[in-house]
């Protein structure tokens, strides 16, 4: 073929058919509209770029130091899933930690109330099961 001639007029394109994957995050994006149009989400959105976009000081090389934790936590969870989940939430929950001790002494708390709630309700629920039998 000559790279000055012009290709055969009888060429059309033709849109392949949509998949199924195709259809179903194009149904998924329809019944979600509605929910993403509300002024609430766009209010939660524009903030977040104004945020990202006037961060404070120090904010990006915090995020990567716990960012890198998270990498490093699956790194060292080869092998079962439980540690896959464990590892990099830990060491990122670690990494946090050494950045914002006010958030995390504030989260401890709430979540040791809670565990303690947990394990009283556990403590009442077997001992009515053992005092029944």
């Amino acid at each position: 073929l000559s790279l000055y001639s012009s290709p055969a007029r009888e060429t059309k394109y033709v849109e392949s058919p949509q998949t199924q994957l195709e259809e179903g995050v194009s149904h998924l994006r329809h019944v979600m509209e509605p929910y993403t149009s509300w002024a609430l989400c766009s209010d939660f959105f524009s903030e977040g770029c104004e945020f990202l976009q006037n961060p404070p000081a120090g904010f990006y090389p915090r995020l990567g130091v716990i960012g890198f934790a998270g990498i490093v936590g699956l790194f060292l969870a080869r092998g079962s899933k439980i540690k896959k989940l464990m590892y990099p939430a830990g060491l990122m929950g670690i990494g946090a930690s050494m950045y914002y001790p006010q958030q995390t002494v504030a989260i401890a708390k709430v979540a040791g109330t809670q565990l303690y709630d947990w394990s009283l309700q556990g403590y009442i629920a077997v001992e009515s099961l053992w005092k029944d039998n």
